[in-house]
């Protein structure tokens, strides 16, 4: 007998050689129904994978991520054998599980349309019915060279002579189909009960842009049909919701040739972005930060000095100025460092909090960028936080609630992670160990919920990424806090202690909104472009009947302009109708109208974006509500 550990704390004893399937219907009836995979000590194996010894299990249904990469990995590989089936003459190249579904990359001599995409559809969905079973084989790497080539599948040999000498090759058998891959996939095809093939882009093998562009057939897969049809409501509210789109009709930036990469805001989208700056002094004063500037160019030399050459040269800009290599800053902490050490510190200074709104470029691959979701250049609203080792736990609690306070105020739920050391990484195992101790003390006190995300932390230390969850469910990672041990040791910084000795600080990096940029990208998606009132490039647009209340129009127009408040005029010879529709496109929170009975009487008529005609008020009464709502920062979400 062994002894198998489970999620919920329980143990299980099982007989040795049971399959993972077999205990999931040991455990539970349903769960055997809904299981997909398993995790034993932290790795996924399939549902026919052994058990033989005492070990850590975890079963993996729909609800868990890692079950659904499984089911929609083993999706990926039906779309295979059905674009193979129907034309054989394309060769694969890579078909992984995504977050939001799959896709495959292919090379084929003709463009894959929409019509061929149902075609394709329409055989995967065959191939879900014949419930064909998914079976693991291994060979030595000269015969998986060998097997391939026989083939002609030129993108699989190319993967595996990229392998190691002796390794070997797992491959997947389907029927008649045979696919490269580790796996793991499920047991057979039937499970992927609902398949949907949704779009079609180029992508370069391997992502290098000097390499043949390739076809990327992109889906998606869930268990219930229902299921599917829920999500792709979802896209379709999305696409409605797109910041590329409505910034373009609100008016609010633009992207250009002459700068891929690099964003222009107009007046509005200005008005956007400075309010949001705003906000963020404003909360930062109150939680007593100081506020820098650091320069956007370096010598060469500091990058080498915080490890950023050694880690993240590749994403990095390069210049010569006075024949010295410069670099434009990818990140603000070295800036904040020398800032840091420009004076001689005591404990009393501590915690020594900087926050910047800092203008950072990064090299991103011409195919990633995506309206202001990805671009090169942007502003990350950083701060570095300069503590004691003592003040590790209460400083993190205080950034948590801090970040806290920023999202209700825009109507987000989210989800924390806390990311532990990636493979290139620098430091000891001990500083690692005690960085990491500290954010899971720092979580365990806020009372906050989180799961781990191995390996995912920054190269100088563990973090807590905080994932947004906007108005129609889909997540965004944004505020983040990275505990580091290292630069403080790299760049010898220290403080005097209360024994008047040297003692090594530790440095927190953390952002609150990422990047100002993108930010705006999501509160866009997240409001449908309807900001509430203290966002929104225009508050007021008031608008005259005829021409006869053309004055008092601008009566009322300067009276609110002299409360600080953003509106505009609509007195074109145009119906009312027609004005308050143009109003409504450009999605501004309030319309004034005025005709013969407002002007006679000094008073207006209201109408609210959200809620409809609002009656007849006085000015006073109106300028009094719009600024009680604007300082609240109400939120219509």
């Amino acid at each position: 007998m062994i002894k198998i550990s489970l999620k919920n704390g329980k143990e299980l004893d099982s007989e040795k050689g049971l399959k993972v399937s077999d205990i999931a219907k040991k455990l539970s009836t349903s769960l055997g129904k809904k299981a997909l995979g398993a995790k034993i000590n932290g790795e996924i194996v399939e549902l026919n994978h052994p058990v033989n010894e005492d070990c850590k299990l975890e079963v993996l249904t729909f609800e868990d991520e890692d079950g659904k990469k499984i089911l929609r990995h083993t999706a990926s590989h039906i779309l295979a054998q059905a674009i193979k089936k129907l034309y054989p003459e394309v060769k694969l190249a890579i078909g992984p599980a995504i977050d939001s579904g799959f896709y495959y990359d292919v090379d084929a001599d003709f463009s894959f349309t929409p019509e061929l995409l149902v075609k394709i559809e329409n055989e995967m969905n065959k191939i879900v019915k014949e419930n064909i079973k998914l079976e693991r084989f291994e060979l030595p790497r000269a015969e998986a060279i060998k097997f391939m080539e026989e083939r002609k599948e030129p993108y699989k040999v190319e993967l595996i002579k990229d392998l190691p000498e002796n390794e070997i090759i797992s491959f997947y058998r389907q029927g008649d189909f045979v696919d490269l891959c580790a796996g793991p996939h499920l047991p057979s095809t039937g499970k992927v009960k609902a398949i949907k093939l949704l779009s079609i882009a180029g992508a370069y093998w391997r992502g290098d842009e000097k390499n043949k562009m390739l076809q990327r057939i992109y889906g998606t897969a869930f268990e219930k049909k229902s299921d599917l049809e829920d999500y792709i409501k979802l896209m379709e509210e999305a696409k409605k919701r797109d910041h590329r789109k409505l910034g373009k009709e609100l008016d609010l930036f633009s992207m250009h040739e002459e700068g891929p990469g690099f964003p222009f805001f107009h007046p509005k989208g200005m008005i956007i972005r400075n309010e949001l700056q705003n906000f963020w002094r404003q909360m930062h004063r109150r939680a007593d930060y100081d506020e820098v500037m650091t320069p956007v160019l370096l010598n060469e030399e500091l990058w080498h000095q915080s490890g950023h050459w050694d880690h993240y040269k590749e994403n990095m800009y390069f210049t010569k100025i006075d024949g010295e290599n410069y670099a434009i800053k990818p990140m603000n902490c070295p800036g904040a460092i020398l800032i840091y050490k420009n004076s001689i510190r005591s404990y009393r200074d501590l915690p020594k909090r900087y926050g910047e709104m800092g203008i950072v470029h990064r090299h991103e691959k011409s195919g990633a960028l995506h309206g202001l979701m990805r671009v090169r250049c942007f502003t990350q609203d950083d701060a570095h936080i300069f503590i004691t080792k003592e003040d590790i736990t209460n400083e993190i609690i205080q950034v948590i609630k801090l970040i806290d306070d920023f999202y209700k105020i825009f109507g987000f739920k989210y989800f924390v992670e806390l990311s532990t050391r990636p493979e290139n990484s620098m430091g000891s195992d001990e500083d690692w160990e005690a960085a990491t101790d500290g954010l899971r003390n720092a979580l365990k006190v806020a009372g906050l919920d989180y799961k781990v995300n191995e390996g995912d932390g920054a190269f100088y230390g563990p973090k807590i990424d905080f994932h947004l969850r906007d108005c129609i469910g889909r997540t965004w990672q944004c505020g983040t806090v990275q505990l580091d041990f290292q630069m403080p040791e790299k760049f010898d910084l220290s403080y005097i202690g209360a024994d008047g000795e040297k003692h090594r600080p530790v440095m927190i990096h953390r952002v609150v909104f990422g990047s100002i940029e993108r930010f705006i990208g999501i509160l866009i998606e997240h409001y449908a472009g309807a900001f509430p009132a203290w966002l929104a490039p225009v508050q007021v647009e008031v608008m005259d009947i005829t021409d006869d209340q053309k004055e008092y129009a601008k009566e009322v127009i300067q009276k609110l302009k002299d409360q600080d408040i953003r509106v505009e005029a609509d007195v074109r010879n145009e119906k009312i109708g027609y004005k308050i529709r143009e109003a409504q496109m450009q999605k501004v929170p309030y319309m004034i109208i005025l005709g013969d009975k407002e002007m006679g009487q000094k008073n207006i008529s209201v109408r609210s974006r959200k809620n409809g005609d609002l009656g007849s008020m006085s000015l006073d009464d109106f300028i009094a509500k719009l600024k009680d709502e604007i300082s609240n920062k109400v939120s219509d979400i």
